[in-house]
Formats: C-alpha cells, sequence, structure tokens
C-alpha cells in the first residue's frame, strides 16, 4: 500500500499539523481520528488494513488529519471560550488547510468520514461547507454540543454546532439544496456506548426530515457497539455507496 506522511505548518493553529495518506488514485477521503487521536490512528487500529483492496484498487485514497480534541471537545474544566476558540481554528486548519493539501494529490472532489468523535468533525465540517464536498460518512458520533459543553454556548462555538445551526437554518437558505446535491450518509450501532449516539442521531435525523435535507440516517442493531469491529463492517457497507454518489 502506498503510503505518505504530510507535515505542513498551519497557519490557523500556528503548529505543525501531520495527515497520513494512503492510496495512489480513486475517490479522496478526508478521515477524522476517534477522540483525541492523530493521523496514525486509522493504521494503528486496523482500518487502513479492512480498507485495503479498496485503497490498493485505486477506488479510494484515505487522508487521516491530526486532531487538537484535548483542547477542546475533550477539555473540560478549561475555559469553555479558549475551547471553541480553538475549535473555530481547527475548523479552518481543516478547509483552509488540510483541504487545498489533499487537492494538490487528488483533483476529484473529496468525501469527508469519521468515527466517534470524528463523526462530529466530519459532520461540522461538511454541514459548514458543503461545497467543498460530495459527501459525508459519520460513523458513531454524539452530534451534541451539550454533551461536550455542559450547556455553554457562545457564538463561535455556535458555528460548529450543529444540534444548534441546523435547526435554524432558514428553509431557504442555499445550503439545503447543496446537501441535497450530496450524500449524507450517518450511522450508530444500538449496542454498547452507543446510548448518546442513539439519542443525538434521532434528533439530527428528525432535524434532517423538517427541513427537508435528504439524509441517510442509520441505526444498527443492539448488538453493535461503539468499537472498531463494527466501524470496519460500516465503513465496507457504506463506503461503496459514496464512491457512486
Amino acid at each position: 500500500m502506498q503510503k505518505e506522511m504530510i507535515t505542513q505548518y498551519s497557519q490557523a493553529l500556528n503548529r505543525q499539523m501531520n495527515v497520513m495518506a494512503y492510496g495512489h488514485d480513486g475517490i479522496p477521503f478526508l478521515c477524522f481520528p476517534t477522540q483525541d487521536s492523530l493521523c496514525h490512528n486509522y493504521e494503528h487500529f486496523g482500518m487502513t488494513d479492512q480498507l485495503a483492496d479498496f485503497i490498493d484498487g485505486g477506488r479510494i485514497q484515505l487522508f487521516v488529519v491530526d486532531t487538537v480534541d484535548r483542547e477542546t471537545w475533550s477539555a473540560k474544566g478549561i475555559d469553555p471560550e479558549r475551547r471553541a476558540a480553538v475549535q473555530e481554528q481547527y475548523f479552518h486548519y481543516i478547509t483552509d488547510e488540510a483541504v487545498p493539501l489533499i487537492a494538490a494529490r487528488n483533483a476529484r472532489t473529496p468525501a469527508v468520514t469519521g468515527l466517534g468523535l470524528g463523526a462530529n468533525h466530519a459532520v461540522i465540517t461538511f454541514l459548514r461547507r458543503p461545497d467543498l464536498f460530495r459527501g459525508v460518512i459519520g460513523l458513531s458520533g454524539v452530534y451534541d454540543t451539550d454533551y461536550f459543553f455542559d450547556g455553554w454556548m457562545n457564538p463561535v462555538l455556535y458555528e460548529s454546532a450543529p444540534d444548534r445551526f441546523l435547526p435554524g437554518m432558514r428553509p431557504d437558505h442555499p445550503y439545503i439544496a447543496l446537501y441535497n446535491e450530496r450524500k449524507i450518509i450517518l450511522c450508530v450501532g444500538q449496542g454498547a456506548w452507543e446510548e448518546d449516539g442513539v439519542r443525538s442521531l434521532k434528533y439530527i435525523s428528525s432535524v434532517f426530515r423538517e427541513k427537508g435535507i435528504h439524509a441517510w440516517c442509520d441505526f444498527w442493531g443492539y448488538d453493535v457497539d461503539h468499537d472498531w469491529p463494527w466501524w470496519f463492517k460500516q465503513m465496507r457497507y457504506f463506503l461503496p455507496k459514496m464512491i457512486e454518489a
């Protein structure tokens, strides 16, 4: 498998950030790792091996980014205003720096995906900038800002709160039509450690329906846990749907 570690200095975050690239051709996927993880996450836990036929066959390329979760979503007990500010900087790192980095290596329109908290990042990124992506696959996310910030909110965090900004989106917002030209796939199991994800996805799916946004919100069985073996199965199941979009 062709792979490359790419290091770039982020102007948005004022630090070095890394991206692991896997594959030589195909649809590019901007991949967010699990909570608090870095760019080697997919490789270390076996996702790249599980998708090796897609990658080596030139159907997809994966670009796995670093996170700064320990300063943002995971940093309970730290000033929430600072946490929100760093999250906004991270969003701009992704859209203004990581996406162009991917485009320099692959001219196709990318998809965005993530696992656990990575699904939150993927959904935030897609919903804020649907012009940049062909679609989103989010697995086991908790799309609930209050869950991470204990009910605290300010205008900066609101921009990264789909549970807030999506219900407030006006019916004629141009992004709604754009969402419906893309592919939105969100999945959660109903087994161990998925309770908050189930609750959150039920709410987000109801907002999608209310807004007339076509999204595939899939609830897998009560044996489906918040864990890698199930994410392997889900990614293999949903990837062809996104590639064909």
